[in-house]
């Protein structure tokens, strides 16, 4: 895995809320909408897209459109190469 990658994925997980909608995909273990997330998250529609779209940028979640909404699941495949990058890491 690149540095590059390594990094953005370590600052999309920098703050509470993408940890929160991370755990709440998780815990779903299928996919959420926007409007489900915000259920969740005591935040603007606005500053919840922010999140999603980082954590979209940095692969850790996969954003779909279905309609005129967008439906968000996790990507373990990114999140499994980015503990295995962690794991290398360790002594």
């Amino acid at each position: 895995m690149e540095l590059k990658k390594v990094e953005k994925i370590s600052k999309a997980l920098a703050d509470p809320n993408r940890l929160q909608i991370l755990k709440s995909l998780h815990s779903k273990q299928t996919c959420m909408y926007c409007s489900d997330i915000s259920d969740i998250i005591d935040l603007a529609q606005p500053s919840i897209s922010h999140h999603l779209k980082l954590l979209t940028d940095a692969e850790l979640i996969i954003a779909e459109k279905e309609g005129r909404e967008m439906k968000y699941s996790m990507n373990n495949k990114m999140i499994d190469q980015y503990v295995k990058f962690l794991v290398a890491l360790k002594v």
